[in-house]
């Protein structure tokens, strides 16, 4: 189904951006001459690779090479999806589109995020991953792909950016320039789990990622099994999960012959398993120049981006590491031109455009072409309050202070100024009522967008959702860098998860986006900046996870994601804690089972979650 297969690129159709394609695809005829191979692995494994070499033979090319499990054979007729970008096809090189393992047209068996080869495996030449995968097929190409100039380049976005990230360990030498772009660098923490939590909304995607293929196929051969859950989806994906019930359903209803699904639900919590499939602890003695990208606004993979270019700088000071960060959902940075949007949030025109012509551009010249340097600084993040590029020599920044927010009585909020560290704030949290993640309804998907800036009214004004507000700022507020939410909390169960969320509210007067919908009000938005959901089993590990003792008062540390925003004068800062955020995140049953996957509809239980005003929550240096 070419739906789905345009769906796994996770690119949207927009008028425009197809237009766009289509000048590109008749730039490619014209200039590019089209090749297929089956590049052969140390194993014997041979992968699919479809190449474009420029027609022009008076130079030499630099080889781009983008590895997907999203079907090469979908890159053959002259197209490139967006990725690279028309001004990289125009720069002319040579573009390479490989199927990674065990995927459509390539050889072996397909694992989510093959463990890195380590210590005596190294001396096996017949062990392999991501790395040794990438090795041998730039080596191949070196030797058989006639017109390169030698120096190699790796891009990807989502998937293809892991696999980007994990061709950075034992590098090929002639591996130059890699751009991980909205990469998993650890699937417990980022994609499928947040901070061990699972993203419920993500269960329709698991055929696509959870079946082995019988035969080298340019087909989805996982059809029939997406068709169980995504057939006829739900237009009303809260009401569909709530429904369904215990996560042990979508078991015994949909993913019960699912390899993935089953790894997952038979390894809950941080084991070896898991441990094994991070890349962060293998980034090490970096050689190629990384230029890591991500969007602010990404519900999939913010953490990704963010670990990997801070595992890179831990390990290796002197790696030439730059991190991009803007106002982008998943990948949206690859779709050209026009009014740069989030859900109903407008940030300017052409932004994408900028950072495609001006920076990734340039970065790839450079490393790859010997072009003019782009003296790129460590970190261009993109500030999402006012709404501008800005430049760090570190990241996250040393000079910024430590912000301090505490929680008040009467939904006050103190800007580093403790309010009352006796108070007690409580609300009942039941799972079958769960908070929504979002205020629009919203049907059965692969993967949640536009909650990342969406409205927060709706919660606020729930009884189970803890609201503070700060007074009106008098002054522009930069908060940047990492954040600490530090919960002293207690509950009358034994489990449960917290959600906590920071708010950016709009003046009353806000003047409304003339492009949103009109019931769409800018007055008085609460526009959710960052958020983090933590699973209060892993507050001391999260490989041996442990229950609460009810009505115990016990710290809980959720680290959320790094945060690049000015509250404007006239603004308020808002903070909102609650546990449950659904269908975004599985209910935690709140009453604490070894398994949550296995748990039964009897382990939901209702509890009195209470949240001490001696918590804190810390935004900057620490």
């Amino acid at each position: 189904m070419k739906t789905i297969h345009l769906l796994l690129l996770t690119l949207l159709s927009f008028t425009a951006f197809a237009q766009e394609q289509n000048k590109d695809s008749i730039y490619m005829r014209q200039n590019y001459e089209k090749f297929e191979y089956r590049i052969p692995m140390r194993d014997g494994a041979q992968l699919f690779t479809v190449v474009y070499v420029p027609k022009d033979k008076s130079k030499t090319y630099p080889i781009l090479m983008n590895r997907t499990c999203y079907n090469a054979s979908g890159y053959a007729d002259y197209k490139t999806h967006g990725h690279p970008s028309s001004y990289l096809v125009k720069d002319k090189y040579i573009l390479v589109f490989q199927d990674v393992r065990g995927r459509y047209m390539s050889d072996g068996m397909f694992d989510n995020m093959t463990p890195n080869i380590t210590g005596n495996d190294r001396k096996n030449k017949k062990a392999i991953d991501e790395s040794s995968d990438t090795w041998d097929s730039i080596e191949w190409m070196l030797k058989n792909i006639k017109g390169n100039n030698g120096k190699v380049g790796i891009y990807g976005i989502s998937y293809p950016g892991f696999y980007s990230a994990a061709a950075l360990p034992d590098a090929h030498p002639a591996l130059k320039a890699v751009s991980p772009q909205a990469p998993v660098s650890d699937f417990f923490f980022d994609d499928f789990h947040h901070m061990g939590a699972y993203l419920e909304s993500y269960t329709p995607a698991f055929a696509v990622f959870g079946y082995q293929k019988n035969g080298n196929t340019k087909d989805n051969w996982f059809e029939s099994a997406l068709m169980r859950m995504y057939g006829n989806p739900s237009k009303d994906a809260y009401d569909f999960y709530l429904r369904l019930g215990p996560l042990k359903n979508i078991t015994e209803k949909y993913h019960y012959d699912n390899f993935f699904w089953n790894q997952i639900i038979n390894h809950p919590n941080y084991d070896e398993f898991w441990q094994k499939r991070s890349i962060l602890p293998h980034l090490k003695n970096i050689t190629p120049a990384v230029m890591t990208v991500g969007g602010w606004f990404d519900a999939e993979d913010l953490s990704g981006p963010l670990n990997i270019y801070k595992a890179i700088e831990k390990s290796t000071p002197t790696a030439k590491n730059t991190i991009v960060m803007g106002p982008w959902s998943h990948g949206a940075w690859a779709r050209e031109g026009g009014k740069s949007t989030h859900n109903h949030i407008y940030f300017g025109d052409s932004i994408s455009t900028f950072y495609q012509r001006d920076i990734e551009r340039k970065f790839f010249a450079y490393y790859l072409k010997d072009g003019v340097n782009p003296n790129l600084p460590e970190a261009y993040m993109f500030d999402t309050g006012v709404k501008k590029w800005k430049t760090f020599d570190v990241w996250p920044p040393k000079a910024t202070a430590n912000t301090k927010l505490y929680f008040g009585e009467k939904g006050k909020l103190g800007i580093n100024k403790v309010l009352n560290d006796k108070a007690v704030f409580e609300y009942i949290s039941d799972p079958a009522k769960p908070v929504p993640y979002t205020s629009q309804i919203e049907g059965l998907t692969f993967t949640p967008r536009n909650f990342m800036s969406d409205d927060q009214r709706n919660a606020a004004r729930r009884p189970d959702v803890l609201t503070f507000e700060s007074e009106v700022l008098t002054d522009d507020m930069e908060l940047s860098g990492e954040i600490m939410a530090k919960l002293d909390v207690s509950m009358t169960g034994t489990d449960a998860d917290f959600i906590v969320k920071l708010i950016d509210v709009y003046p009353d007067d806000e003047p409304n986006y003339e492009d949103n919908p009109k019931n769409i009000v800018m007055g008085d938005y609460q526009q959710l900046v960052r958020s983090e959901v933590f699973r209060g089993r892993f507050r001391n590990s999260f490989e041996k996870p442990e229950p609460f003792v009810p009505n115990q008062i016990t710290k809980v540390n959720i680290p959320l994601q790094d945060i690049l925003h000015t509250f404007k004068k006239g603004h308020r800062i808002m903070i909102q804690v609650h546990s449950t955020w659904f269908p975004y995140i599985d209910r935690n049953p709140q009453k604490y089972v070894d398994n949550i996957y296995k748990a039964n509809e009897e382990d939901f239980i209702k509890s009195t979650i209470r949240i001490y005003g001696s918590s804190v929550i810390e935004i900057g240096k620490r």
